[in-house]
């Protein structure tokens, strides 16, 4: 009998801001969103299953570029029961920019958020350095 075995890689075709602020989701959104011009609208909760702790629930918001494809995703991570990106407890928020963003668009965004004075940091991360990024692959 032969064996097949089967070789995968992650499509890491995203953007990630790392973002560290103390605002609860629902008001780190209204104040991100009337400083960058955005509209992040709460979506449905992401549920990953996580080892030895089960389904764990992280809320999450979405905006769409006008007149493009690009996707932007806020989300928590500190959820129901463990961190979304374990290996990155001191971030509290993941911003997950899907498909093409220009560089001066994502300047202008990173810029942005770290004028507001409730965020501490927001930074771009590499999702090659992660190694739980399966996590927020959806």
């Amino acid at each position: 009998m032969n064996k097949f075995t089967l070789k995968y890689e992650l499509d890491l075709d995203f953007v990630l801001i790392a973002v560290t602020s103390s605002l609860k989701d629902y008001l780190l959104c209204f104040k991100i969103n009337r400083q960058i011009f955005t509209d992040f609208a709460r979506i449905e909760d992401l549920s990953v299953h996580l080892t030895n702790i089960g389904d764990v629930f992280f809320s999450r918001y979405h905006y769409q570029l006008p007149e493009s494809e690009t996707d932007l995703f806020l989300l928590a991570n500190k959820g129901t029961e463990g961190y979304l990106i374990p290996e990155m407890k001191n971030v509290d928020y993941f911003i997950l920019i899907k498909n093409y963003i220009d560089e001066n668009d994502l300047e202008f965004i990173i810029e942005g958020l770290n004028k507001l004075p409730e965020i501490l940091n927001a930074t771009e991360v590499s999702p090659q350095k992660i190694k739980s990024i399966e996590n927020i692959i959806f």
